[in-house]
C-alpha cells in the first residue's frame, strides 16, 4: 500500500485488529489483521467486491485462498493506514 492509502473500516475482536484498507491510486483493496498482544499479523489483497466479507471472515476468506503461509509475524503490520 502506499502513503495514500485509506482505513475504510477498523474493528477489534478477540485482541485482534482488522482492518479495511484502500489505495485510490491503485484501486487496490487490502485487509490486515494483527494480534494486538503480539503483533503477529498478516494482510491479504482482497477483490473490491469481496472486501466486506474479507473484512468480516479474513481466516476463512484466507483459507478459501489457500494463503495458509500468511499466518505469520508480520513487520509492517502495524496500523498503517491514517
Amino acid at each position: 500500500m502506499s502513503p495514500t492509502t485509506k482505513e475504510l473500516a477498523q474493528r477489534l475482536s478477540g485482541g485482534e485488529e482488522i482492518q479495511l484498507l484502500w489505495d485510490p491510486e491503485s484501486g487496490r483493496v487490502e485487509v490486515a489483521v494483527r494480534d494486538v498482544t503480539t503483533g503477529v499479523g498478516f494482510h491479504l489483497e482482497v477483490e473490491p467486491g469481496n472486501a466486506i466479507d474479507a473484512f468480516y471472515h479474513p481466516y476463512a476468506y484466507a483459507a478459501s485462498l489457500g494463503r495458509h503461509d500468511d499466518w505469520r509475524r508480520v513487520p509492517g503490520a502495524q496500523r498503517r493506514a491514517q
